[in-house]
């Protein structure tokens, strides 16, 4: 491809709207320009990228024993309200009608419309196990669609599902998915965990996220640094006796519980500083709306509550921290003054409270806590779990002496076992050997493309620009002519394209009567992972200089060995 040809708009400055790195350069790069909220054009040098994912997704899968189809991407009302997720979904889901009248949506995802497929076509235990996946459209009305195509209200997923007969078979297949998408991420270059995670909106007995490490990830993981043990915070378990749970609690006498002013004081480190006293020494209580009725969860003061955990601890399907009137109306008190003494609420808390002893709380006073209270004699806690996020430092739960982690990653791929949510729900049935009707046992695997693109830019670049592993760049190889006016230079040019063309190498030549630093700039911003440059003064000596965009390594090689210098170039930044 000649850069004269090829639709590629670079630009010197991102727009001011754009907030993370892969946002700001796919847009200076020329790979997507916005539309509308959250819903982008996608050019050439995008669509390139995007297609390489894709192809290496379509590869595992396949090998895996996954066959490729294509759903509909408008869905009939009737499949959801059957599912029960028609109203459940919320505003995210795109509702429309058509001319009739009748109520259609614009898939977010695919598994009513996946499961109608089946059970309308498998009749028979020997038609099992399937494993079916696509690469469509979805569109998530998203309230703050944001970080360009990382949080985008349309975008391309690959979303499988795998149909097996029993629950071993469907751990099977699970554990064959999972596989794939390690080897998946591990072919585009990425540096990632694969953590236990929530099931959120499609639901679930389990499931795993895949996490890019990156700085600009929106989500938190626990990771330990001595076993593989690593999970979403929302997932992440606290080991019971972890670092200093009840801490100062043993050998202490009961205080005397007392009122204190506390003016203005709501925050734990206002209270912490003004009382002279240790976080850990403060019990939160919060108060969260559920379905059942309002709660009270208590955890200490350096922990946050995990409203995931602390919802299943109370077997509830919705939680919801309660806003300012409701605290005031169960409490007595303004936001910031609850306490667990005299609150007539059912009351969770946090395994970290148990043994604590003389701690401080809110007395459900305006301006006032309290200071030595205590369990069983102030107030009474009718539930205890792990209801807190997981801290830096934290022991792993899972082995012995190992230590958590936290790091920012960004989801790109997210593998579930359904079970038979959808299946029951549905209908999904099969004859088994002995003629007796069961339901199908699901699984579920989606791969945001578009994201998992992004999320290469965010681990791999630098203030220059893009810089992409091998496996999933637009072009393996760049020729920069520093002068289109010199023959010499143009022809060279002209013969090293051909040939690396012929070798069936994606080059592209820069024929545009530039300046060099113009070429270099733009090479550097689109991060193509070789750039070979023709400039004089190499090559009155026969030789040009090749330019590795990852390491800024620079290889001084004759004309005459440049299919095997790029060829082993490829070959090695192809791992």
């Amino acid at each position: 491809m000649r850069f004269s040809k090829l639709f590629l708009p670079t630009l010197k400055e991102a727009p001011s709207d754009a907030e993370v790195a892969s946002h700001k350069l796919m847009i200076r790069a020329g790979m997507i320009r916005k539309l509308a909220a959250g819903i982008y054009d996608l050019l050439p040098l995008g669509l390139m990228a995007v297609r390489k994912m894709e192809n290496i997704v379509r590869e595992e899968l396949n090998k895996a024993g996954a066959q490729e189809v294509l759903l509909p991407s408008i869905q009939p009302a009737e499949l959801w309200q059957e599912s029960g997720r028609w109203e459940m979904y919320g505003k995210e889901l795109l509702r429309i009608k058509d001319r009739h009248q009748r109520d259609f949506c614009y898939g977010p995802t695919h598994e009513e419309v996946i499961t109608d497929l089946v059970r309308r076509e498998v009749r028979s235990y020997r038609q099992l196990p399937l494993n079916l996946y696509q690469f469509q459209t979805k569109f998530r009305d998203e309230i703050r669609p944001r970080f360009g195509v990382m949080r985008c209200r349309e975008f391309t997923m690959k979303d499988g599902y795998s149909f097996d007969a029993d629950e071993n078979g469907a751990e099977e297949t699970y554990k064959k998915m999972y596989e794939a998408y390690c080897n998946i991420f591990k072919r585009c270059g990425l540096k990632f965990r694969a953590v236990e995670a929530e099931t959120g909106q499609i639901g679930g007995s389990f499931s795993h996220e895949f996490m890019v490490l990156a700085e600009s990830g929106e989500d938190s993981i626990a990771a330990c640094e001595k076993c593989d043990y690593a999970a979403n915070v929302e997932k992440a378990e606290v080991k019971r006796g972890t670092r200093d749970e009840g801490r100062g609690a043993r050998g202490e006498e009961m205080k005397a519980m007392e009122v204190v002013s506390t003016p203005d004081k709501k925050s734990v480190d206002e209270v912490s500083k003004f009382l002279k006293t240790d976080k850990e020494k403060i019990i939160k209580t919060l108060i969260f709306e559920t379905e059942n009725g309002i709660v009270a969860a208590l955890v200490r003061g350096d922990h946050d509550v995990n409203e995931t955990k602390l919802k299943n601890l109370l077997k509830c399907d919705v939680i919801n921290l309660a806003g300012e009137k409701v605290v005031e109306d169960v409490t007595k008190a303004p936001s910031g003054f609850a306490g667990p003494s005299g609150l007539k609420l059912k009351i969770a808390a946090d395994n970290a409270v148990t043994g604590m002893k003389n701690f401080v709380t809110g007395a459900n006073l305006k301006d006032a806590h309290c200071i030595n209270v205590n369990i069983g004699r102030d107030f009474n806690i009718e539930v205890y779990g792990d209801i807190r996020m997981a801290k830096d430092g934290d022991m792993c739960p899972k082995c012995d002496g190992g230590t958590l982690r936290i790091y920012r990653g960004i989801e790109v791929g997210h593998v579930f076992k359904l079970g038979t949510k959808y299946s029951e729900k549905l209908k999904a049935v099969y004859l088994d050997d002995s003629g007796k009707e069961k339901f199908i046992v699901m699984g579920c695997y989606g791969i945001g493309v578009g994201r998992t693109v992004a999320a290469s830019i965010e681990q791999n670049h630098d203030d220059n620009g893009i810089i992409w592993p091998m496996p999933i760049a637009p072009f393996q190889a760049m020729i920069l002519p520093l002068n289109m006016k010199n023959t010499g230079v143009v022809k060279t040019s002209e013969n090293i394209y051909a040939m690396l063309a012929d070798l069936g190498i994606e080059v592209l030549l820069d024929d545009r009567d530039e300046r060099p630093g113009i070429k270099i700039k733009d090479a550097d911003l689109i991060g193509i992972p070789i750039q070979i440059i023709i400039g004089e003064k190499n090559l009155k000596d026969g030789k040009a200089e090749i330019k590795v965009r990852r390491d800024g390594r620079r290889i001084i090689a004759p004309v005459s060995d440049m299919k095997d210098e790029i060829m082993g170039l490829i070959k090695e930044l192809m791992v």
